[in-house]
């Protein structure tokens, strides 16, 4: 499980540092920075895929996505005693997002390239990568350091060794070096991080994938777009909890049941309601309903992730719907870390009535956003890696 969470340099989280626990629930005003928590989760998710500068490119570059404001303010700008203005920066241009877990911490520093006449010559690059052990990093605790081009690794006599000094700048190390045998800590960590799942605004048009037959396989991860409820639902019901989707569907539902068609390998779903004398189809039901479906396969999963992200998953349901939804999440929780952005003030009144959910008020001072209440005293420890 992950027990702390850092940006720094990101948009609006110029040094951002929240404390995780089992159940997460971020909420805030619009612009307060929601989103931007979740674009650096899914960014740190690209690291072990070898993605994070593509990802990057398509947000805009560097440049754009970096914290737009002066390096710090004074005690004076925030007295309101001088206007914000720029300084002379101290500090090098980066932008360094990392983590800490019941296991291993992960730190990735990016920054501007040496000025050259290269066609890719605004990709961002990777300064520094340091795995560690433990919730903080410190020099004893490091197990894996990236310099540049150059990865060395801890043995457990305490003795460094170099295991590559070529690695692309554009590149992770945990996309190049994850080896069982020469890294195994970079291995594990990648394998962590690729087991994350992210779900953001399902399709529920006339033409969503969701609501067409679809050839239907073992299905115990749900897509992102959600083209493959039928046979996520049907694996529920297979090798997963099926009580817990009909106790699911009920609770929003009352009187109502799903059931999955076969037809000649095309799975379909069709909802049974009380009152009615035939079931509906998936193109039949609205938005709303078909997108509470959606989130019964996500969340029900037989192959739960060590961290679930949801992001706006209030999104076309109505209040009615939320506390029940609160219900499936936190059941969603005994089985997985769950993050949940939202705005909506009734599902997030019903997850804080969980005892172990973590609230996190975003709001913004001077462009800036930081956790409601929380002072830098109340921060959990961090220290990034320098370069």
């Amino acid at each position: 499980m992950l027990s702390t969470l850092a940006i720094a340099n990101y948009r609006s989280l110029r040094d951002l540092v929240i404390p995780l626990q089992r159940l997460n629930v971020i909420t805030g005003a619009n612009g307060s920075g929601k989103s931007s928590v979740y674009r650096s989760l899914r960014l740190l998710a690209d690291t072990a895929q070898g993605g994070v500068i593509p990802s990057l490119a398509r947000e805009g570059g560097l440049q754009s996505t970096l914290w737009a404001g002066p390096e710090k303010f004074s005690r004076s700008v925030k007295r309101g005693e001088h206007p914000v203005q720029g300084t002379v920066r101290k500090d090098s241009v980066n932008l360094r997002l990392g983590f800490a877990g019941d296991e291993f911490g992960y730190a990735i520093d990016l920054g501007l390239p040496i000025p050259s006449p290269s066609a890719f010559s605004l990709d961002p690059v990777i300064k520094r990568e340091c795995i560690w052990n433990g919730p903080v990093l410190r020099p004893a605790a490091l197990l894996v350091d990236r310099h540049g081009a150059a990865v060395r690794i801890k043995h457990d006599s305490g003795d460094w060794q170099l295991i590559s000094s070529h690695v692309p700048t554009f590149d992770s190390m945990m996309a190049r070096l994850a080896d069982p045998r020469n890294a195994p800590e970079v291995l594990a960590l990648r394998e962590q991080i690729r087991s994350w799942r992210f779900y953001d605004h399902f399709r529920t048009d006339a033409d969503a994938p969701a609501r067409l037959p679809q050839i239907g396989t073992h299905t115990p991860v749900l897509s992102n777009d959600g083209a493959d409820m039928a046979a996520a639902l049907q694996t529920i019901r297979e090798i997963g909890d099926p009580a817990a989707l009909d106790e699911a569907v009920d609770d929003a539902f009352p009187g109502s049941s799903i059931s999955v068609y076969n037809h000649d390998g095309r799975f379909e779903i069709a909802m049974h309601q009380h009152g009615l004398l035939r079931p509906l189809k998936a193109s039949e039901l609205s938005d709303g309903t078909l997108r509470y479906l959606l989130w019964i396969a996500a969340l029900l999963t037989p192959r739960p992730p060590e961290l679930l992200v949801l992001n706006e998953p209030e999104t076309s349901l109505h209040p009615d719907l939320l506390p029940a939804l609160a219900r499936l999440i936190a059941r969603a929780a005994k089985h997985s870390q769950v993050l949940v952005v939202s705005h909506a003030t009734r599902l997030i009144a019903a997850l804080e009535r969980e005892p172990e959910c973590n609230s996190i008020m975003l709001e913004k001072e001077f462009g800036e956003t930081r956790v409601r209440g929380m002072e830098p005293l109340d921060m959990p420890p961090w220290h990034w890696p320098a370069r």
